[in-house]
């Protein structure tokens, strides 16, 4: 199975998430611990659970936006302690980073636009974020798995 159809279901999960659930209560046991909401939606669900039994995945992390960027969940030994807080504060790092480029070089036309997802590869691995106003979405992978 390749990664392809994955960054779309990332995409679509996490704006469900941001949005909330719509109007139906959820069965899903996860809940975003001390964030104020009750439970996730299915499709969060749904993605977290398929990215998790990926063989090539390595980890992910479902992060909060804002001052300060928390782990409201994650998979995977990388993103486990000080690890996971490095990475967490990185991550929050280049999507700000990158936004504020994009403010840079949009101009007046493009006012508003807004990163919807982005794939880092490096020699070793590729990062898959999904940012959305409220949380990030971030993969890590073995592209040679």
């Amino acid at each position: 199975m390749a990664l392809k159809g994955i960054s779309t279901s990332m995409n679509t999960s996490l704006a469900s998430a941001s949005t909330g659930p719509s109007g139906s209560t959820s069965t899903a046991p996860s809940t975003y611990a001390g964030h104020g909401h009750s439970t996730m939606p299915p499709e969060l669900e749904q993605t977290l659970s398929m990215l998790s039994a990926h063989r090539s995945v390595l980890g992910y992390m479902l992060l909060s936006r804002g001052e300060q960027v928390s782990i409201i969940r994650h998979s995977g030994v990388v993103f486990e302690g000080e690890q996971g807080k490095r990475y967490a504060a990185v991550i929050r790092r280049i999507v700000e980073s990158v936004q504020a480029g994009l403010e840079e070089v949009s101009g007046e036309e493009n006012e508003g636009d807004s990163i919807r997802f982005m794939r880092i590869r490096t020699k070793r691995h590729e990062l898959m974020i999904s940012p959305d106003n409220r949380y990030l979405l971030a993969v890590l992978h073995d592209p040679a798995a």
